[in-house]
């Protein structure tokens, strides 16, 4: 594949000097918006399907156009693999997939944060949860609409599971790792990341690998035991 993204262009340099106040802040009061009528229906096709097919949970949250999804499923074929986007675009395109796809996945569409609390609040729980190039919002300003920085994070931890965040960004890692260890009180590592090319879980990151970039990755172990 041949590409030329652009790696990600910030005024912020290092993790922003109020994450831990927004984390905390988030951390201590409840998350009130109203769930929307679409991500529950999707949500209870989901979870529908992933029970009658049996198997452990995992989550490709953004999954996009589902590639992402469908590889995972076959790298983990005895599990079940639910990916969400809130773009029908996206996920109405055509993927191309050498002969006839995985059968232990799903896609559907729906917002993440109602996703994530409708998950939460009937204590469903996935083993594995893949948070895969998620929008840097690279500006310092927007540091809220992270996922760390957002009011749904502390849900994203209580799912618990084998929580496993990329990015192209080096600081996006940095900060979702140190925002993972203020709630959970365990040092999180921030590596970076080798992949083949021929292994890449999903097309942002045969991007950035076909355009050089560095990729970055923490994973955060949330299972019960462990």
């Amino acid at each position: 594949m041949r590409a030329n993204s652009r790696p990600v262009s910030s005024n912020q340099h290092g993790i922003h000097e109020h994450l831990a106040e927004i984390v905390d802040r988030h951390a201590s009061s409840e998350f009130r918006k109203p769930i929307a009528a679409v991500s529950e229906q999707a949500f209870q096709r989901a979870i529908a399907a992933w029970q009658a097919h049996g198997g452990e949970l995992i989550i490709d949250a953004g999954c996009g156009v589902g590639l992402s999804t469908r590889r995972l499923a076959t790298m983990f074929r005895e599990s079940f693999v639910i990916g969400v986007d809130q773009s029908a675009d996206r996920l109405q395109r055509d993927v191309h997939w050498p002969g006839l796809p995985p059968e232990n996945f799903l896609t559907v569409r729906a917002d993440l944060i109602d996703f994530w609390r409708l998950m939460l609040s009937e204590a469903i729980h996935p083993v594995r949860h893949y948070l895969l190039y998620p929008n840097p919002w690279p500006k310092k300003a927007h540091v809220g609409r992270r996922w760390h920085g957002h009011p749904v994070f502390p849900t994203i931890m209580g799912l618990g599971g084998l929580i496993e965040c990329r990015s192209n960004w080096k600081t996006y890692v940095d900060e979702f790792a140190a925002a993972a260890m203020q709630l959970r009180g365990k040092p999180i590592a921030t590596n970076e990341l080798v992949v083949d090319p021929n292994s890449a879980l999903s097309p942002f990151e045969e991007k950035y690998l076909a355009s050089g970039h560095a990729l970055w990755c923490c994973t955060i172990n949330l299972r019960a035991g462990e």
